[in-house]
């Protein structure tokens, strides 16, 4: 173990300038993927908050509105009402459906604008009579909403999908740009310490051709090689859990959760879940190049 050890130091300091930025390069790289992993937590975890409270709200006609499946100067009559409303809990994908009058409308109306003058605007004429659907599964709205337009009496038919799915695709987007441009830095990590180590190894190639005529196992002659990649693995992955740590608590901790209070944030337990997955990432890009670089020398 000894010698391994001596080796081992004798090594990396041998090829510094390389080690140091197989280290740089792991670090960085295994950052990006933690802050991947990290985005992909949070927008799942907002993307089923806001989903679970997304309702679609059904308007129907009336005397004074225009489009949709109105008759021209006439509402919903009582008959096209229920059937909206039996179409509407028939859907499988539709869990609940409560009907909201023009006057309870207008109760709301005076609550959420009770400060504002243009609650003096309004009375419970301007309304519309409306069904407030909530989905077994948010994400599948597109035929309940398809539905809904096309029933005689509905006047129009509004959910904030539009408004969210656009937003969840740019996150999408971020995400999968951060973990790709993680795997290539992962892959120039990795590329590096292999050429670091089929260099070691070259140097070293009479002392391990010795090592075998003596009749030295493979483990004793690979060690050296696999503590060095490691020492630079293992320091690439804590420089990686520190930024993530300081990302975590600077953007997270400090700012977003006291801004942004509607949304909900990752926790601790995730952060430390993500630096689990760099470090057994981190770990195995040390050892599988090793293991291939050094093949040829071990036969192996």
């Amino acid at each position: 173990m000894r010698h391994s050890l001596r080796e081992t130091w004798s090594g990396l300091r041998r090829n510094l300038a390389m080690t140091i930025a197989v280290i740089v390069t792991m670090g960085v790289s295994l950052s990006l993927l933690g802050a991947g992993i990290l985005t992909a937590m949070e927008v799942d975890l907002a993307k089923r908050s806001l989903y679970n409270k997304v309702e679609i709200s059904v308007f129907l006609c009336t005397e004074q509105t225009q489009g949709g499946r109105c008759a021209p100067g006439k509402a919903t009559t009582d008959a096209q009402r229920e059937q909206i409303q039996q179409t509407l809990e028939a859907n499988p994908e539709v869990s609940e459906v409560v009907y909201e009058s023009k006057e309870a409308a207008f109760e709301e109306f005076k609550r959420v604008f009770a400060e504002s003058p243009v609650v003096d605007s309004r009375t419970a004429a301007d309304m519309q009579d409306s069904f407030r659907v909530k989905l077994v599964n948010p994400e599948n709205y597109a035929g309940v909403v398809s539905e809904a337009k096309g029933l005689q009496g509905v006047q129009a038919v509004q959910d904030l999908h539009s408004v969210l799915d656009p937003m969840f695709k740019w996150l999408g987007a971020l995400q999968w740009a951060t973990i790709t441009m993680s795997a290539l830095l992962l892959l120039a990590g990795a590329l590096q310490i292999a050429n670091t180590i089929r260099m070691a190894a070259f140097t070293r190639r009479r002392e391990i051709g010795i090592m075998r005529l003596v009749g030295a196992s493979n483990l004793y002659i690979l060690l050296p090689f696999l503590l060095e990649s490691l020492v630079a693995g293992l320091i690439g992955i804590v420089i990686a859990a520190g930024a993530l740590t300081a990302g975590y608590w600077f953007v997270i901790v400090e700012n977003a959760q006291t801004s942004i209070t509607a949304l909900p944030w990752i926790g601790w337990t995730d952060l430390a879940t993500a630096i689990v997955a760099i470090a057994v990432v981190g770990i195995a890009l040390a050892v599988i190049p090793t293991l291939l670089a050094t093949r040829k020398y071990l036969r192996i």
